[in-house]
């Protein structure tokens, strides 16, 4: 199959079987970068954070929820209203709006367009005479677009959408030291909404106006980050690096290499940091992505956040996008706590070090992942298509349906019967079942493959004497009779050994 026609029945298949619907609403015509999930999609993204907050709970992270709606204050405070812009192109035939990087690095694929300054890329634009798409109008000066959603509360208190969680969890800081009682690092995450006012969004669900955010914070010490005790347990763990200097060179394939020696060669400069590095990788990798698909890009000084001290993007190759960032990891430094402390005139400086009677605000670690973009390169990177079978081969433990039950034949009674209490036990033991007689046991199959179902199981005649049924494995499609009293013990015992 070409790529064109895999890429075409993947987007197919998303829509098809109840993954991803939009642009929504779709009955009017859809407003771009808003997206629905079907009940397979929701069933996903429920099984990746249901891992995800299990992993955490394990490497002692707790979880908090704050409102989605912040006063401006804060967001003065953060540096949102000041520096959250993208560099906008207007058309001043047709008023078209274009963010400037994204038209130039379409325009021009062969030019590093990351990190340029607005200077810079109007030169560019200059040089190569650029003219709007839609009427053929030469392209001026940059302009500044604030992503901000602005919004009143009350009769005149101006707020705004958060645009990230990562700010909101910082401002629990007090209560998260009084509840840690000052035990160092503080481990914390948070699930939410996030809003952006994406000039175009594009690339489904990659770039969105509404979308979700995981992102996991580390309150910690400058004297704990260097001598950091978890780092021990981990820094012989191997990881793809590639970082902002090969890049330079065009030598983009990423080194597979320890933590340990990407501190020992100053390709990581803190223990703490390779910690999270390692942590972002880790719970990456337990989704079950394929071989080969994941990489580690750092950020160059020139495209990294003003308050960074070190930023990598977690990297997943795709088809249809190239490589999308799932993840960044960012050393933050004290930026955010200092900015609030002088903003809410409190001092968040506190004993950290050896010496307790110096003081010093937090450093803050961050791992800020993007659940929409987790999904759509699972989904993508875990679609095959084997002799025109479509299937997902997505890890047991993730699958929107366990199991799938079905009845050989739907007009006889007796089997129609027994099939469902067959569903009835295996959903009374906590095994997601579906039930499914409609169509022939061929097509039944499919409808599964394409989920990502990993067993099926057919009540056939024989099993009206014997007990027993027909347990099919989705990816080698091999099929055992399996007693009817034991086939729950065999599919937890099967998942168990599945799991990453």
């Amino acid at each position: 199959m070409k790529i064109e026609d895999s890429i075409d029945t993947f987007n197919s298949l998303v829509k098809r079987r109840g993954f991803i619907w939009g642009p929504s609403p779709e009955i009017y015509g859809g407003l771009a970068g808003f997206y629905s999930y079907g009940p397979a999609g929701m069933a996903l993204k429920n099984n990746i954070l249901s891992l995800f907050r299990k992993e955490l709970r394990a490497y002692g992270f707790g979880e908090v929820e704050c409102p989605t709606i912040m006063p401006e204050i804060v967001w003065d405070a953060s540096g949102h209203l000041e520096r959250f812009i993208d560099p906008v192109l207007k058309c001043k035939n047709c008023n078209t709006l274009y963010r400037a990087d994204n038209f130039l690095q379409e325009a021009l694929p062969d030019e590093m367009i990351e990190g340029l300054s607005f200077g810079e890329m109007e030169e560019l634009i200059q040089k190569n005479n650029l003219k709007c798409p839609k009427c053929d109008v030469l392209l001026g000066k940059i302009e500044t677009y604030n992503l901000m959603l602005k919004t009143e509360v009350g009769s005149d208190v101006t707020v705004y959408l958060r645009p990230e969680t990562a700010t909101t969890t910082y401002l629990l800081f007090n209560r998260l030291d009084q509840d840690a009682r000052r035990q160092y690092p503080i481990k914390i995450f948070q699930y939410g909404k996030a809003y952006r006012n994406e000039i175009s969004p594009r690339q489904q669900v990659l770039r969105m106006r509404a979308f979700d955010q995981f992102e996991l914070q580390l309150f910690i010490g400058k004297e704990q980050e260097m001598n950091f005790e978890e780092f021990k347990e981990i820094q012989g763990y191997k990881v793809p690096l590639l970082d902002w200097k090969s890049q330079e060179k065009n030598q983009n394939i990423p080194l597979l290499m320890s933590l340990k020696e990407a501190i020992k060669k100053q390709i990581l400069k803190k223990p703490a940091f390779a910690y999270c590095i390692y942590l972002g990788y880790y719970l990456t990798q337990k989704l079950g992505y394929p071989d080969g698909t994941l990489r580690l890009r750092q950020h160059s000084p020139n495209e990294m956040a003003h308050y960074a001290d070190d930023a990598w993007d977690l990297e997943v190759q795709t088809q249809q996008f190239g490589w999308v960032e799932i993840c960044g990891i960012h050393d933050r430094t004290d930026y955010d706590l200092k900015r609030h402390g002088e903003f809410s005139n409190q001092n968040f400086a506190i004993p950290m070090g050896s010496d307790p009677k110096i003081k010093e605000i937090p450093q803050i670690l961050e791992i800020a992942f993007g659940p929409d973009r987790i999904i759509y390169t699972l989904l993508e990177t875990c679609f095959e298509v084997e002799d025109e079978r479509i299937i997902l081969k997505l890890l047991p433990e993730l699958a929107p349906n366990t199991v799938a039950v079905f009845p050989l034949v739907r007009n006889k009674e007796d089997i129609l019967k027994l099939s469902k209490e067959v569903h009835k036990t295996l959903i009374d033991n906590r095994i997601i079942s579906f039930f499914d007689s409609s169509g022939s046991i061929g097509k039944r199959y499919r409808r599964q493959d394409e989920l990502g179902t990993p067993y099926c199981v057919t009540i056939d005649y024989d099993s009206l004497n014997d007990n027993s049924v027909t347990l099919r494995e989705r990816d080698t499609m091999e099929q055992k009779r399996v007693k009817i009293s034991e086939l729950a013990k065999i599919i937890q015992q099967e998942l168990m050994m599945k799991s990453v």
